[in-house]
């Protein structure tokens, strides 16, 4: 990972199992993540692999997520369900929220 970055934002993760994960680069300065979001951070383990961590983005902060110490090199296969997982319940969750929003809504009209 470049020294100047804090990590990559998720874009998209694949639903095939060995589907890629499309990520932007974060520099450091950058905000905290929007609601919904996840970046991930690695660097190397100091026993060999990659230490990754996740964190999601929540209305107020930023939460961890997920660790993956001393993951091997392929380690995008590894954290890809879990990553698919939590956006699609994000994704579903915005959903529900959108609709109880217009639900109160039309109850005051």
């Amino acid at each position: 990972m470049p020294s100047a970055m804090r990590g990559a934002l998720v874009q998209c993760v694949s639903a095939v199992p060995d589907g890629p994960l499309d990520v932007t680069w974060l520099a450091v300065e950058t905000p905290r993540l929007p609601l919904g979001r996840i970046r991930l951070h690695w660097e190397p383990a100091s026993l060999g692999g990659w230490d990754v961590t996740a964190h999601l983005g929540l209305a107020t902060t930023e939460v961890h997520l997920a660790s993956w110490p001393a993951a091997p090199d392929d380690w995008p296969r590894l954290v890809r369900p879990t990553l698919h997982e939590v956006l699609g319940l994000c994704a579903a969750l915005a959903v529900a929220t959108a609709a109880l929003d217009l639900s109160n809504r039309l109850a005051h009209v």
